[in-house]
């Protein structure tokens, strides 16, 4: 089994090209499922076996949602193995995926968000310290153009329009979009590019838009570090995850009017209904309102 996962891992990777988070998690939920089952051939695993799997991954308490993933893991592998014929039926048909209940994305206010942004730039602007710098340019590009976390990191410079204010992003399953980012990103950026990225340069230099302290591309995790220690205060650290700033964005959008198929297009969400969760996180925001200001309610 552990070669066919090995060649199931290859094919998402290159020929699918999904994104390194998935292929990170299909490659840990099946190597788990290999060593659950002690490596048997893949054609004698059968329904019974993976539910076992399944079961016990809840009964140790891993999270539904871990458990959801786990099953599409292995719908993915044992769909690819029929269709290589390596085996001749695909026992994840059987299989019930657990009920996820939906979690709402937790978000700032508007206000809150402007207060720390502009709080940001202003000391960068009297401080002129790179790292400051950086991190100012780096969420108000998250914010200003409802990036992910990875996405950002991922820039070059050539990846910024400065004179239409539009950045090229390499989304996921390495599909390209163009996206707007507003005034003060677009102020913090070149802030960033000309007072501060020359300093942290190293040689041999990086076409990468946002440095680390040592000069290369920033990572994904500093980047997130920087996220949950800015935003965390007007969310609640604990709630704070990497893509907080494109959460409030998408929800700031929607609350101001914009379009939910242009907040799709702007967010490269591949499906409607993964950008209609925005919606009830707006409708809640609302409600909450209501209740606390309507004499009536």
């Amino acid at each position: 089994m552990s070669a066919a996962v090995q060649l199931y891992i290859e094919q998402v990777e290159r020929v699918r090209r999904l994104s390194a988070a998935t292929v990170r998690a299909y490659r840990s939920d099946l190597a788990d499922l290999t060593t659950f089952l002690g490596d048997p051939e893949i054609a004698q695993i059968d329904v019974e076996d993976l539910r076992e799997w399944l079961w016990s991954a809840a009964q140790n308490g891993i999270a539904r949602a871990s458990v959801s993933r786990r099953t599409a893991s292995a719908r993915g592998l044992f769909g690819w193995a029929l269709g290589e014929s390596l085996r001749p039926d695909d026992p994840t048909l059987r299989l019930v995926t657990p009920t996820r209940g939906r979690t709402l994305p937790t978000v700032a206010t508007s206000t809150s968000l402007d207060d720390v942004l502009n709080g940001l730039r202003a000391a960068a602007d009297e401080s002129g310290d790179p790292i400051v710098l950086r991190d100012a340019a780096l969420l108000e590009v998250l914010y200003g153009a409802a990036l992910r976390v990875s996405e950002a990191c991922g820039l070059d410079l050539e990846s910024l329009d400065r004179s239409a204010s539009t950045v090229r992003v390499l989304g996921k399953g390495g599909k390209e979009r163009v996206v707007p980012f507003g005034a003060p990103a677009a102020k913090a950026v070149d802030a960033w590019i000309v007072r501060g990225r020359p300093t942290l340069m190293t040689d041999p230099p990086t076409t990468a838009l946002f440095l680390g302290a040592r000069g290369g591309r920033l990572g994904v995790r500093t980047a997130y570090e920087v996220v949950r220690r800015t935003v965390g205060p007007v969310v609640g650290a604990d709630a704070v995850g990497p893509h907080a700033l494109r959460h409030s964005a998408a929800t700031h959008l929607l609350d101001g009017g914009a379009d939910l198929r242009a907040v799709q297009e702007l967010l490269g969400h591949a499906s409607l209904g993964t950008t209609q969760i925005y919606t009830h996180v707006s409708t809640e925001r609302l409600t909450a309102a209501y209740r606390l200001a309507h004499p009536r309610a």
